[in-house]
């Protein structure tokens, strides 16, 4: 297993260190008892008004004639690395109430719902590939999901794989460092772009 702990500025779980989202699975297939767990901690994010308005369709390998199903629905390239994970999830999110109010932050209640999913992912040593490249018409139309549900994201679950096994581009981004934005480009108080005094007061 390939480990990319975040060089974090200031402390941060364990589990939040550890995170990061491969492309190279290994060839064993994932607990069904593990990908209930998965749900649950889903189940169990935070959402508006308690509206719990995620849907996640599970494909596994058990499976062949559904995973296929659903990895037809991602764009091509995503459909070369993700064929090698045992699970696949289509996420979506539930835009209208019955009363027909709009669900402003359905999309923000799924991301946390899949947040949940893949920490708790991390804890079991599973890794998350999150993937915004799939059709979303063509899964609408596989799935009938009605109009008043939006596909929001793929996701691609698995025992982490050999980096050696992926496509030389691919590999090296597999091995490549993770980096993110100080937080000083985007954390601000009093007017947009000002940097927060809690990060010039209180450096490390």
């Amino acid at each position: 297993m390939t480990e990319k702990l975040a060089l974090n500025e200031y402390p941060v779980h364990d589990l939040i260190r550890h995170r990061w989202s491969p492309r190279a699975f290994a060839d064993r297939p994932v607990e069904g008892d593990k990908i209930l767990s998965l749900l649950e901690a889903a189940r169990w994010a935070p959402s508006s008004y308690n509206y719990q308005p995620w849907n996640f369709i599970v494909a596994t390998k058990e499976d062949e004639t559904e995973y296929n199903r659903l990895l037809s629905t991602l764009v091509e390239f995503n459909q070369g690395w993700a064929k090698n994970a045992p699970v696949l999830i289509l996420a979506v999110a539930r835009v209208q109430s019955d009363e027909g109010k709009t669900l402003r932050h359905a999309f923000h209640d799924v991301g946390l719902a899949i947040e949940n999913l893949t920490i708790q992912a991390t804890a079991f040593d599973l890794a998350v590939h999150q993937m915004a490249g799939f059709d979303a018409d063509s899964a609408r139309k596989q799935y009938q999901i009605p109009k008043d549900y939006e596909p929001v994201t793929a996701l691609a679950i698995g025992y982490p794989g050999d980096p050696q096994s992926l496509g030389d581009g691919l590999r090296d981004r597999e091995l490549a460092p993770r980096t993110r934005k100080p937080l000083q480009e985007f954390v601000f108080s009093g007017q947009w772009g000002n940097t927060s005094p809690l990060l010039i007061n209180n450096k490390l």
